[in-house]
Parts: structure tokens; sequence; C-alpha cells
């Protein structure tokens, strides 16, 4: 992870702040560094393009560029827009208002103003890589996911494909990378900022390793930089392009785009201090589908959450170990003579306790794992959540209709079928909270520490399902459980409560 900090409205930021682009970059560095720390969010380099070792590549990727023969001097004219460091072509322009009422033109899809802009700048010749951009989408048709965004770089590959700007001129913009050996271009903020992909893996020596086999994360609305002028770049550098470009959209609050002047920006702290890090990282993993726009709203978190969290998983934990279900507060043995394998569900009751329902239920967990692991790997992590959060509530039905908090623990026939409900429901909490620990760490730490699953035995590698229903030995059979750690997730509360909480957490801006 990281920050790209270079370009013209970091520049103009820093100014209006009264600072240096240097010193305002350190700072909001650090927020974002701060931001990725409260949301639990844990990253193996935090890369900022101001740094040393990404110049150095940057300049050595500008001279790859060059010396292929794929750069050349020109005038470039066109409407440019600041906040998104890009030019804009007519058909994304709308007729709005400046500050002072003023008609002027904006950008379509951000409303921000655009400026006509006129200088001598660095030419890439893009449009020599309209062939070998469709050749590797095609030979690559997951390439980009989900496919809705693979067709749209299609069609922009049929469409006209100008070259593109690459530099700005040095007096319009010093807060940037100058071009070797030109003092007076800088190289264009977004050339510099993909740069980062490489520099941050060790390029030009080192990145062999990583590259090409790395995953972008990127949002919907810097698709075109990203699926489009980014691998024309590399292949022009003699580099492959990156292996996938995973696109997300994004979040709408009650139907409606985060807007300042609308004052409906949602504050990941303030959400965090209301719905805790895992409740927040849950609701926007399982409600946020990649393809299409997302809508936010308070109540929709309160009530997936308390749903899903508190109600159908922590209650599941909190009944299935408690001292009047399992007095011995131990991982119960599985008998096979209540709960027999068999070919056929029908066949279940002839010689077992155990129902149709219960089958379906055992076949539903032991194939969770590698169901979840294949959404995770398709960038579907919604899809992964809807099916843990499904063998949950299958779960809580199993629990739900045997009773047993009815039993009569004197009988020994009951005892035992007793103990293999108990067992089945662990098993499963074990499979559903070694699958949420992405998700979902704290909690999943609390449930597996309940159930005294060992930090060695938590990874989705090796990870069995009733082992003792396939006649295996299961090491959790017997064994004492955890120290009891309370409510797994605490029911949040009204939302008048929370708003009042989120009214105290805020700060005003004059403190920003």
């Amino acid at each position: 992870s990281g920050t790209d900090e270079h370009g013209l409205k970091i520049q103009q930021a820093a100014a209006a702040a009264g600072t240096s682009p240097a010193e305002l970059c350190e700072r909001v560095s650090g927020l974002f560094r701060q931001a990725l720390t409260e949301a639990g969010v844990a990253y193996t380099d935090f890369t900022r393009t101001s740094e040393p070792r990404h110049q150095r590549a940057v300049r050595h990727f500008w001279s790859a560029l060059r010396d292929r023969g794929v750069l050349y001097k020109g005038s470039y004219e066109g409407w440019y827009c600041t906040p998104e460091e890009s030019f804009l072509p007519e058909s994304q322009l709308a007729e709005g208002t400046d500050s002072q009422g003023r008609p002027c033109k904006v950008s379509l899809e951000t409303g921000h103003e655009v400026h006509w802009t006129k200088e001598e700048n660095y030419m890439f010749r893009l449009s020599a890589f309209r062939d070998p951009l469709q050749n590797w989408l095609q030979d690559n048709p997951r390439a980009i996911l989900p496919d809705r965004f693979y067709q749209c770089v299609l069609r922009w590959l049929d469409e006209d494909l100008p070259d593109l700007s690459v530099s700005r001129e040095r007096n319009r913009l010093q807060w940037g990378i100058p071009v070797p050996s030109d003092p007076t271009q800088t190289i264009y903020v977004w050339v510099d900022a993909l740069v980062n992909y490489l520099s941050v893996v060790g390029y030009p020596e080192s990145h062999g390793t990583w590259w090409p086999a790395v995953h972008h994360v990127v949002g919907k609305d810097i698709l075109k930089f990203h699926a489009l002028y980014w691998p024309a770049l590399l292949l022009a550098a003699g580099l492959e392009p990156p292996e996938r470009i995973l696109v997300h959209s994004h979040w709408t609050v009650r139907g409606q785009k985060m807007s300042k002047s609308l004052g409906n920006v949602v504050d990941p702290s303030v959400c965090v201090g209301q719905y805790g890090v895992d409740g927040f990282r849950y609701f926007l993993l399982r409600q946020g589908v990649p393809e299409r726009d997302c809508d936010y709203y308070d109540e929709k978190v309160v009530k997936l959450v308390n749903s899903e969290l508190a109600d159908a998983l922590g209650g599941l934990l909190n009944r299935s170990t408690a001292p009047s279900i399992n007095p011995s507060n131990t991982y119960p043995r599985f008998s096979e003579f209540c709960f027999p394998k068999v070919l056929d569900s029908r066949e279940a009751r002839v010689t077992g306790r155990a129902c149709a329902e219960d089958y379906e239920l055992v076949s539903a967990v032991a194939s969770l794992p590698a169901q979840v692991d294949s959404y995770f790997e398709a960038f579907q992590i919604y899809k992964a959540l809807e099916c843990i959060a499904q063998c949950v509530r299958q779960t809580n039905g199993f629990f739900q209709r045997h009773r047993p908090w009815k039993f009569d623990r004197r009988d020994a026939a009951e005892q035992l079928w007793l103990d293999t409900i108990l067992h089945v429901t662990l098993e499963c909490l074990r499979v559903y909270g070694t699958l949420l620990q992405p998700v979902v760490p704290h909690t999943a730490d609390k449930l597996l520490s309940r159930l005294a699953v060992g930090p060695g035995e938590r990874g989705l590698s090796g990870l069995t399902f009733l082992a003792r229903y396939d006649g295996k030995p299961c090491p959790f059979e017997g064994r004492q459980l955890g120290p009891d750690t309370g409510i797994l997730f605490h029911r949040l509360g009204k939302l008048e409560t929370m708003k009042k909480r989120k009214q105290e957490a805020q700060v005003p801006d004059k403190q920003l």
C-alpha cells in the first residue's frame, strides 16, 4: 500500500495551506497509515512516490521508454482536470458553474472544474499499442475482473486511441520528478504514480521475483489508467502487464454519491468507533459487490451485523459452550453409531439418529473451505461470506432441531447423542472461525481461542471438518475448551445512541 504524492493538486493544496508539498505529504501519508492501522489492515510495504527508491525507478522506466523510441515531443492542448490529474475529452465534460457562479466546463464523472491547457509535452505513442493490448486481453480473459470492466476496456480499444501526454511543463509543475536530460519538463503524475507497482518490488534490479505475477486492486474510476495506459507503458518498456487487475465499484449513501457539498461523506474512523473494527469490516466485505455501486446507510449496518455476527454466530457459540449444555467444558466425542456415514442420507434413520437435514449440513460445511477459497481467488468476497452465513444458519437450525438442552444426561444413549450434536456444532464453528479470519480477525481469534484451536491449527491448508465422520482421528476430541471469553460480538445499540456517539466523535473542520 502507500500514497501517490506528486502532482499539481498536491502543489496547489500545499500552497493554499501555507506549507510545502513535502510537509503536506508527510502529514497526509501518516493519516493513511493511521487509517490502515485502525481498520486492522496489514501491509508488507508502505510506499511513497516521493521516496528516493521510487524516483530512481521512475527515471529508469522513463529512460527505457525513451530508448525504445516510444516518446516524442509535441504540442498538446485540451481540457485539464487538476483534481483528477488528467486531460478529459469533450465526451466526458458537462456545463457547470464555478465557485463564483460563472458558467464553466466540468468533469461529467466528478463535477470538478476543468481548464483549457496548451503546452509542449512529451507524448507516448499509445496508438501503436492497440494490437498488443487487444492480443494481451484476448489471451488472458481473466486479466481484468469482474468481467464487465474487462468488456469496458475491450470497447475502449475499439475507439479512437490518441497518443498520451506524459509530461508537464516544469514552470507549471515543480512538485514532481524531472524528465531525465530535460529539466524543463516534469514527468506526468500518473506515469510517475503507476511505476510504484514496480518500484515497491525492486525495479529495475530485483522485480523479477514478483513481476508479472502481481494483482492490482483499483477503483473503477481509474480503470483507464490501470487497464489501458499502464499495460501499454509496460509493453513499451519491455515488460509484461500485471497478471490481474481487480476492479471495485463505489459506495453511495442512500442512493447518492458521496459529496462534501451534500454533507453525506462517511468517515471510516467514526464507523470503526460505532460498529467496531470487525463489525465495519464485515459489513463492507459482506455487502460490497465489485460489479456495481453499493448503498450505505447506518440502519443496514446495524441490522446485518446484529443478525449475522452477534445473533447467528455469537449465539451459536454461546449456546453450544454453555455450562448447562457442556458442563465438562470439553470438545465432546463423536459417535459413529449416532451419526453413521451413509452414501444416501435417506438411509440415515435406519441406523442412527441423524436426519436428512443433518447430512445436508455436513455436506455443505465439508465443501465450504474450497468454496470460500475459490470465491476469494475470484475477488468475490461477498459470495464467500454469503456461503458462510448460510452454513451458520443451517448449523443453528441443526442445534435448534435436536434441542440438546432437553436430553437426560443419566441415559448413556442420550449422553452419546448430546456429545455428538455438540461435536458437530463445534466442528462447524471451528471451520467458520478459520474462514472468517481475514474478514473479522478479532472475532475469529476470540471464537477459535474459545474452542482451544491453537495458533498452528488455524490455516486454510489442511483444514479438515468432522474427521471422525470419515473414521479418522480428531485432534480436538476430548480437548479442554479455552476460557469463556464472554459474548463473541456485542449487539449494536439503537441508532439514536450511536448517532449521538458519532457526533461526539467528529472533529470540527477547523481542527483538521
